[in-house]
Parts: C-alpha cells; structure tokens; sequence
C-alpha cells in the first residue's frame, strides 16, 4: 500500500502594505519637526502659511517634500523680506497703540460736550485720517465776522488743554456755504473761511504751550459741503470749523 504523501508546509506570506502610509506618517512627522524649527523665527504671516500647507498635506494626496519645497521662501525669508514684515508689524501694533490715545481722547472731548451741554454746536469723529472736532460756526463767530465771540474763548481754552502733549499734528480748517460774500474785508469765502481758520488756531495756540510747528490752518471756501446747500439746515453744517487730529500712523 503506498505511502499517502504529506502536503507540504508553506510559511504564510506576511502583508507589508501596512509599511507605505507608515512611511509616509514619518515623512510627515519629520516635516513637522523641521517647520517647527523653523517657524520660531518667522512671523505671524508666514506661520498661517505653515498651517495652511500642512492642512493640504493633510487632505491630499501630496507628500511632506513636496510641500517644503513649495514653501522654501518661507522658511527662509531674505533680509529684505524679514525687515519688511518687522516693519509691518510695528506699524499696526503702533496704529493699535494710537487708535487707543485717540479714543481717549475722544471720550474726554464727548464728555466736556456733554457736561457743559455743547451737543448741537461741537461733534466729535474717529476716521482713518484722525481725530475731526467739528464746530459749527454760530459757536465761533458772528454770521460774515471772522472774530472770536467770547462764548468760543471758553471751550477753545478746554479745546487747546486737551491737545496739550498729543503727538499728532493738527489741522484746523474752515468751511462757508455756497451764499457768496463780497466786501472790503472778504472778496470771497476763501477769504473768510481762511481767516476764521486762522484766528481759531492763532487762539488755541495762545492758551497753551503747545507747538506751533504741529498746527496748520487752511480754508476751503464752499467746497467741501458735509450737506446739500439748498436748505437752511444744509447751509448751516456746512458753515464750520473743524480740527483734525491727524493719524502718525494709518493702514
């Protein structure tokens, strides 16, 4: 009777499919390391850069080495890059700095408004040009005069403290309606507006110590209305001065 002949054993094949993505997580990994390093020297901009690359790597198919070489300028930014984006972060933390002064500021003023019941002669705004203190032109002068009444001696005095020490330059201009003046003393508005921006300065000027060097005073006649010239209220706003309080540093 012949021998019935075992089968042979054969070893199971081991599957090493599993060694592909495990490659590719260390690949990542040390792309991680290496981006973290880096990345203790760059800027805010640069690391949203950083996160948004690993987010692609992460949702794609795309590998770690791929994605440095993508980046490599960022990395590694040049001199010139490096001191621009130095110089763009102290510019916007110094804009935050005087955004900051310049509310205060405006908040002393709206209170000194408030208080003393000034609402409808002086109004305060913060754009990005500065600081505008608008004061409507019955609260400064006599209709066609451009000589202080002694009712704008009282808050342009509390005007000028509050401008004592402030680092920005000052702009003081004045503002007619479209009614044209002629007469010995004012041919036209231009005149008018410019004397009556003049004279406000000259006086804040003279209460306090503070820099002529930063004051200037200038006067646009009718032509830069905040309102419609064809109605009384309309030619009413548009008669004023204003201060503004300009921005050292603006985005």
């Amino acid at each position: 009777m012949a021998r019935k002949k075992r089968p042979e054993h054969h070893e199971e094949h081991i599957d090493e499919t599993w060694l592909i993505p495990y490659a590719d997580l260390l690949t990542l990994l040390l792309a991680l390391f290496i981006v973290l390093f880096a990345s203790s020297q760059i800027d805010q901009k640069k690391f949203e850069q950083i996160a948004d690359a690993f987010n692609a790597a992460f949702t794609s198919s795309g590998n770690a080495a791929a994605i440095l070489d993508k980046n490599q300028s960022m990395v590694e930014p040049t001199k010139e890059q490096y001191l621009e984006q130095t110089e763009s972060m102290e510019n916007r933390q110094a804009h935050l700095q005087e955004t900051a002064q310049l509310v205060k500021l405006k908040e002393e003023i709206d209170k000194y408004i408030n208080e003393n019941n000034l609402s409808d002669k002086l109004h305060t705004a913060l754009s990005g040009d500065g600081l505008m203190i608008r004061i409507k032109d019955s609260a400064l002068f006599d209709s066609g005069s451009a000589e202080l009444i002694p009712e704008s001696r009282r808050f342009g005095a509390e005007i000028a403290k509050m401008l004592l020490g402030i680092p920005q330059k000052v702009v003081i201009s004045g503002h007619t309606d479209n009614v044209p003046i002629s007469n010995a003393k004012f041919p036209s508005n231009w005149e008018l507006s410019s004397l009556r921006a003049i004279n406000f300065m000259k006086y804040l000027l003279a209460q306090e110590a503070l820099p002529p060097e930063k004051f200037s005073a200038i006067g646009y006649g009718e032509y830069r209305p905040i309102a419609p010239n064809n109605t009384l209220e309309g030619r009413s706003k548009n008669r004023r001065v204003e201060v503004l309080i300009m921005r050292n540093y603006k985005m």
